[in-house]
């Protein structure tokens, strides 16, 4: 039977709803609704919540007895893949990473931050818009923070052009260390999204969008490192490398698999290909547990990076394998983000490597001969001169 080609515009229009509720990235809603009249007719922008968003400040939970804290707020921020199809415009056809907040409380504004420290990109440039048509976007993951924002802030830019210091104005809450949200697509009401915190000295805490105050899951004692949405559900895992999954309706912790037999002092979950993986960071100190301000945190002050080991999850048998090669990938391990990517397809980035940031400095490990590096260039100029 011959193959039967339809132009798009003579697709029914009652098809168009439908496939224009199918897309999970705000980029791609756009793209269709550029189409043309009837495209940008049949589907809305979008339901995405503006963000920041008003969230319980985590130390305020459901259990706590203290005074009530200064109102947090929920911060998203997207990673992207972004491609200039403008070759006189890049020294490289390879693709960059990019990090960028939408603020609705600044009238819309973009502001970039380094994927591995989260730390904002000070931007000296008149505000632009980019042009589809010249850059390959793709949107690669969501990452969330809560922050204050109860005064103006002052920020402090250091030589490279970073902000390397952000008084309380827009300032991270301390030890903070995880915050994910899901379901987290365009179509998603805010009411309908789950919000988990790992904050403290390990604690995991749950709320809604309009809660009074954070709810503290499985509070016995379990230090938690990190959390992750795989395969649309959550999972957690403590720093004795046990993981389990969520569940959403009773918040109860279930059990999925033995634990991991890493030594390391910090656990992160991480998706590649499908797969689930996890890194274990290895301290030259014992992270050790202390009091700050009637409230129990991780003092990691001093303590240097010295190795990291990757296991990966085999779905067969129910196990974790030790893994000695990533491949072409590379694991970036933001500070509020851990994400997997292909080495080859983006500038500043090298397969088989491990980014992160330890003692407020971004490194690169070598899975294969476990040696620390210097970073490349990894923030486009040629973006930042066209952009905000």
């Amino acid at each position: 039977m011959d193959e039967v080609r339809v132009e798009w515009s003579d697709l029914p229009k009652e098809l168009l709803p439908t496939i224009g509720k199918s897309l999970d990235t705000r980029i791609d809603i756009v793209r269709f609704r550029s189409v043309c009249n009837s495209w940008r007719s049949s589907v809305p922008s979008s339901n995405s919540p503006r963000f920041p968003l008003k969230f319980p400040h985590p130390y305020t939970t459901s259990s706590s007895t203290a005074p009530t804290q200064t109102p947090a707020y929920l911060c998203e921020s997207t990673i992207y893949r972004l491609q200039s199809l403008n070759p006189s415009t890049s020294s490289s056809n390879k693709a960059w990473l990019v990090k960028v907040e939408q603020d609705s409380n600044s009238g819309g504004k973009f502001r970039f931050f380094s994927p591995i420290s989260n730390r904002r990109i000070a931007i000296r440039y008149p505000n632009t818009t980019l042009n589809l048509l010249e850059f390959r976007v793709i949107e690669l993951a969501k990452a969330y923070t809560l922050r204050l924002r109860d005064r103006v802030g002052v920020v402090r830019i250091g030589p490279t052009n970073e902000i390397v210091e952000q008084l309380p104005g827009d300032s991270s809450i301390r030890c903070v260390t995880k915050v994910v949200m899901f379901p987290n697509s365009p179509w998603t009401n805010v009411n309908d999204s789950a919000v988990f915190v790992i904050f403290g000295a390990g604690r995991l805490g749950f709320a809604k969008s309009g809660a009074e105050s954070v709810t503290v899951v499985d509070d016995n004692g379990f230090e938690y490192d990190d959390i992750i949405v795989y395969k649309g559900q959550f999972y957690v895992i403590d720093t004795l490398g046990n993981v389990s999954w969520i569940d959403n309706s009773s918040l109860k912790l279930v059990p999925f698999l033995p634990p991991l037999c890493g030594l390391g002092r910090q656990k992160h979950l991480v998706e590649s290909c499908g797969a689930l993986y996890v890194v274990d960071r290895y301290f030259n100190k014992e992270r050790r547990r202390v009091e700050h301000t009637n409230r129990y945190v991780r003092d990691c002050d001093g303590s240097k990076v010295v190795d990291f080991k990757v296991y990966k999850l085999d779905e067969e048998w129910g196990r974790w394998e030790l893994e000695k090669s990533l491949g072409d990938r590379a694991f970036v391990l933001g500070n509020d983000c851990c994400l997997s990517i292909s080495a080859e397809e983006f500038t500043g980035y090298k397969r088989n490597c491990i980014y992160f940031n330890d003692q407020n400095e971004n490194h690169v490990f070598n899975l294969e001969d476990s040696s620390f590096g210097d970073l490349q260039d990894i923030h486009p100029s040629w973006l930042l001169s066209n952009l905000l």
